[in-house]
C-alpha cells in the first residue's frame, strides 16, 4: 500500500507527521468530501495526550470510538463501543460488554488481524493509570485531562473478564465515571498495534500515527497545511457518506472566511463575532448558532503577592464591565457569565451581587487591600479564536482598558494558543485570559479540573488556588445519590467561589459553525464536534 504520510524524526518531540506539500485542491476535494478551516493544527493525535485543541474537539470523534457517548440533549451516557454496563451495590465496579465485530482501521502503517476486545480496551486505559505500563512514559508521560481529574487514583484496575466484558474497579463512588469515560478523550487503542510497535521499538508512532475504530482514518499530514482523514470502510456503524475531509490548518481569521466565501473552504469553525454579518449576508453559506458548555474566563495567579489577596482578586471582578464585552465581541451570540457553571448545567446557581460591574466598589477594595496608587499586571492572551471566545484580543482591550479605569496598568502578552501543561514556565504571568469547553453536562467537569488541590499538584490549576473545604464538597458530590444533595453541594461549592475569585467568570459563547448550503447531516452537541459520518452533499 502506498504511504501516504512519511514520518520524519526530529521535526517534533511527538515525531508527527509529514506530508509532500501539495496545495489543497478544493475541486478535486468537493467531488467526494469537504474542507473544514477554523482551527489549529495537532499537537498529538492521541487524545489522552492533550487537555483541548483540534484533537479532542474535532479529530478524535472522526478517528477513535469510545466505549459510551453522551445524548446531545440529556447529557446522559449511551452506549458505544459498549452496548451495555452493571455497577455494584458499592458504585465501585462496573462492568461493560462490548460489541461485537468491531474492527479497528487499516492504514498504511497497520492492517489488523482481529476485531476489538476487551484487552484493547484494558491496554488503552492501563496507559494512563499504570506507570509500569510499557506506553505510560512514550511522549510527554502527561495525561492532563485526566489527571485534572485525579482518574489515576480513582481507577484501581482494569482487566478483561472475557473477549467482550472489561471490568473497572474504582477506589470510591464517583457520579461523574461513567460521563468522563464518554468523553473523546477516553478512546479505544489497538493493543495489536501497540504490539507490533514496541517490537520495532517505534512506540511513539501509537501517537503520531494513530489507529481507532473511527469513521474516518488519518491518511495524510502537512504541517501547518493540512490534515487529511479518509473514509473508513469498515465502520461499525455504518460507513461515511463522504470519501474524506480535509482540515486546513494554514491560516485563522480572515483568511479563513475568505476561503469560506471562495468556496475554498466548506465548513468554518467558530468564526468571529465580527465577521457573521457576512457570513449572513452570503446566499451560499448557512450559519448554525447551538448553545455550548462552555466558559471565557480570566485566571488568577494566585502566587503573586498582590493577587493573594482575596480583596484585590474581587477588585478585578467587581472592575470589568462584562455587558460591554458582550455587546463589542459576541455580537449578540453570548451571555454574561454569573457563576464558572453555564446556565444549561443542571447546578447552575446566578450570582447577580458577586458577579457585577461596580467600578466604584472595586476602588474602594484596592484601597483596603492597600493598592490605592495603582498596580500592574501581566495578562497572557491567547489569539486563537474559540467558542467561549471569538475574539480573544479585543477582549483582552476592553478589559485592559476597564482595569485602567480603577488605576491597574495591565500589559498584555500574545500567544498563539493557551496550554495548561506548561504553567511552570509562565510563572511571570499574573492573570490568564483563558477559557473550558465542558466535555460532559456534570457540574466536576468544571469544577474539579480547573480549581481543585489535585489539579494544583499536578501543575494544571491555572489559579495556583487550592481549598480544602472546596474539595471536600467537590469529593461528597460525587459520592452522594440523591441528585438534590449533589446540587447543594455544588451550589455550596460556587459560593465559595463567588467569595474568593480564584478564577473571574467573564460570558458563555455560543458553538457557532459556518457551512455551504450543499452540506447537510451535521450533528449538533453542546460538547465537542460530532463525527461526520453522516454529512453528505445535496447537489
Amino acid at each position: 500500500m502506498k504511504a501516504f504520510i512519511q514520518f520524519t524524526l526530529g521535526l517534533f518531540s511527538l515525531g508527527l507527521l509529514a506530508g509532500c506539500g501539495e496545495e489543497i485542491d478544493h475541486e478535486k476535494i468537493r467531488q467526494k468530501g469537504f474542507v473544514y478551516c477554523g482551527q489549529g493544527g495537532p499537537e498529538s493525535f492521541n487524545p489522552q495526550l492533550v487537555d483541548s485543541g483540534i484533537t479532542t474537539e474535532t479529530l478524535s470523534p472522526q478517528l477513535f470510538n469510545t466505549l459510551l457517548t453522551l445524548d446531545s440533549t440529556t447529557y446522559q451516557p449511551v452506549p458505544s463501543l459498549a452496548t451495555m454496563w452493571t455497577v455494584n451495590s458499592e458504585g465501585t465496579e462496573y462492568l461493560f460488554t462490548l460489541r461485537n465485530d468491531v474492527q479497528f482501521q487499516t492504514t498504511a502503517w497497520f492492517t489488523p488481524s482481529r476485531p476489538m476486545n476487551a484487552e484493547d480496551v484494558v491496554f488503552s486505559f492501563k496507559r494512563i493509570i499504570d506507570s509500569s505500563h510499557p506506553f505510560h512514559y512514550v511522549g510527554s508521560g502527561l495525561y492532563p485531562w485526566f489527571s485534572g481529574i485525579d482518574f489515576q487514583n480513582l481507577v484501581v484496575d482494569i482487566e478483561a473478564i472475557s473477549s467482550h466484558q472489561v471490568k473497572f474497579t474504582l477506589s470510591r463512588p464517583d457520579n461523574s465515571f461513567l460521563s468522563n469515560i464518554a468523553t473523546s478523550h477516553a478512546v479505544i487503542h489497538s493493543k495489536e498495534y501497540a504490539g507490533q510497535l514496541e517490537l520495532k521499538d517505534e512506540k511513539s508512532m501509537l501517537d503520531s500515527h494513530p489507529v481507532g475504530t473511527g469513521p474516518f482514518y488519518l491518511a495524510e499530514y502537512q504541517v501547518n497545511d493540512l490534515v487529511r482523514l479518509k473514509k473508513n470502510r469498515r465502520y461499525w456503524e455504518a460507513a461515511p457518506k463522504m470519501e474524506q475531509v480535509v482540515f486546513d490548518i494554514s491560516q485563522r481569521g480572515t483568511g479563513t472566511l475568505a476561503k469560506l466565501l471562495r468556496n475554498e473552504c466548506d465548513v468554518l469553525n467558530s468564526p468571529l463575532s465580527s465577521q457573521l454579518p457576512i457570513i449572513k449576508a452570503s446566499s451560499h453559506v448557512e450559519l448554525t448558532a447551538k448553545p455550548a458548555m462552555n466558559l471565557s474566563f480570566i485566571a488568577v495567579n494566585t502566587s503573586h503577592p498582590a493577587l493573594n489577596d482575596a480583596r484585590v482578586r474581587k477588585a478585578l471582578n467587581y472592575a470589568i464591565n462584562r455587558q460591554n464585552i458582550l455587546d463589542s465581541v459576541y455580537y449578540g451570540t453570548g451571555s454574561q457569565a454569573y457563576s464558572v457553571l453555564p446556565p444549561s448545567s443542571w447546578a447552575y446557581q446566578k450570582d447577580a451581587i458577586q458577579i457585577r460591574y461596580d467600578r466604584n466598589y472595586a476602588i474602594a477594595l484596592l484601597r483596603e487591600a492597600g493598592y490605592s496608587s495603582g498596580l500592574e499586571l501581566t495578562m497572557s492572551v491567547p489569539l486563537e479564536p474559540r467558542s467561549f471566545n471569538p475574539s480573544p484580543r479585543k477582549t483582552a482591550e476592553l478589559i485592559q482598558a476597564n482595569l485602567a479605569d480603577v488605576n491597574i496598568k495591565l500589559n498584555l502578552l500574545t500567544e498563539d494558543r493557551f496550554d495548561r501543561s506548561s504553567l511552570s514556565s509562565n510563572a511571570h504571568i499574573d492573570l490568564y485570559l483563558t477559557g473550558w469547553i465542558a466535555n460532559t453536562g456534570d457540574p466536576d467537569n468544571f469544577l474539579r479540573p480547573l480549581l481543585s488541590c489535585d489539579s494544583k499538584r499536578v501543575g494544571l490549576n491555572v489559579s495556583s488556588w487550592c481549598n480544602s473545604d472546596f474539595d471536600f464538597l467537590l469529593d461528597l458530590a460525587l459520592e452522594v445519590d440523591k441528585p438534590r444533595y449533589r446540587q447543594n453541594l455544588y451550589k455550596q461549592a460556587q459560593n465559595i467561589l463567588n467569595e474568593e475569585f480564584p478564577v473571574i467568570p467573564l460570558n458563555h459563547g455560543m458553538q457557532l459553525q459556518a457551512h455551504h448550503k450543499s452540506l447537510r447531516g451535521f450533528k449538533n452537541s453542546p460538547f465537542n464536534a460530532q463525527p461526520f459520518n453522516t454529512v453528505e452533499r445535496v447537489k
